[in-house]
């Protein structure tokens, strides 16, 4: 068998009815979001599956659910290749905890705990400071580096090396987006998010979520887990500790996540989870890597037919 990857997706990819056809058809995906609901004590399921839109796309609410969702894509694939051994697992921003998951690091009901936290923690800051974000395609990151730092905002993103998104302060995010525009991108677009994720003005909840992960166990991972803030393996349980909270107010290496992945020698990348955004930047990081994705239960049909 050729080595392969997991890879699980993070806040934004979130959509209605979500994870309902695995836990229909698969009954170890349907006990996952039945112990979230015991461990959540409300109905993730239904938020899930019928929502109503404005409840899912809390940030308390969407990084749970995308992670049982993720999780139990992975879970139906091992159910079905139990001799599947990634050679790596990585996750984009909150996915990061449902990589951390698949290998062993965290527990299913902690990981629960903390991404319900970690969202909480994260909306109050964006209620404290107005922030946002502003994805630009067609810059080199360099370039970009010059902008955010004229303007007081961040690079939040390295998601691939046409696209990356800065975070900040509202005005100079405003101001990033005609300097960009100006600068030869190709696309600026503000982002329709609560506040500037990956920002100092996430500092805040990076302070709570440090306290909270104080009350959790975490063990060696049974795999690498490439990390968003070193773009490299974590090396250490006290490492992931730190950089889990770091990575709440740090760039998201994503370019670097991949290339890791793809130097080690892995031809095979599976997306588990909702949605494909991450599908769709592998290929623009590396043309060349083959990228599958399971959401539901006739993906996992089609991805099991092709491994």
């Amino acid at each position: 068998m050729s080595k392969i990857a997991i890879l699980f997706p993070g806040q934004g990819a979130q959509a209605l009815g979500m994870g309902k056809d695995l836990a229909e058809q698969v009954p170890e995906c349907r006990a996952l979001f039945e112990r979230a609901n015991e461990v959540l004590g409300f109905d993730l399921a239904h938020i899930c599956f019928e929502g109503p839109d404005e409840e899912l796309t809390k940030s308390n609410r969407a990084q749970p659910a995308i992670f049982v969702v993720s999780a139990a894509a992975y879970e139906a694939l091992k159910h079905q290749r139990p001799d599947l051994r990634p050679a790596a697992v990585a996750g984009l921003s909150s996915g990061e905890w449902a990589a951390l998951y698949a290998a062993g690091s965290v527990s299913f009901d902690d990981a629960l705990r903390v991404l319900e936290a970690r969202g909480r923690f994260m909306q109050a800051a964006c209620e404290q400071s107005a922030g946002g974000m502003l994805s630009v395609i067609g810059l080199p990151v360099e370039r970009l580096q010059s902008i955010a730092a004229e303007c007081g905002v961040e690079i939040a993103n390295l998601n691939s090396p046409e696209q990356t998104v800065l975070s900040g302060p509202v005005p100079g995010i405003e101001r990033a987006e005609g300097m960009s525009k100006e600068a030869g991108a190709k696309r600026a677009i503000r982002l329709n998010v609560a506040g500037a994720f990956h920002s100092r003005l996430m500092e805040p909840a990076a302070e709570q979520l440090k306290a909270f992960l104080d009350t959790i166990t975490l063990e060696p991972p049974t795999m690498p887990v490439v990390s968003n803030v070193k773009g490299a393996p974590f090396a250490s349980v006290d490492e992931i500790r730190e950089a889990m909270v770091q990575q709440v107010t740090h760039s998201v290496r994503w370019v670097d996540d991949v290339r890791w992945i793809r130097e080690q020698g892995v031809s095979t990348l599976v997306e588990c989870g909702p949605g494909k955004v991450l599908s769709g930047l592998v290929k623009r990081i590396d043309k060349q890597a083959a990228i599958h994705n399971i959401q539901d239960h006739a993906s996992l049909t089609a991805v099991l037919g092709r491994l």
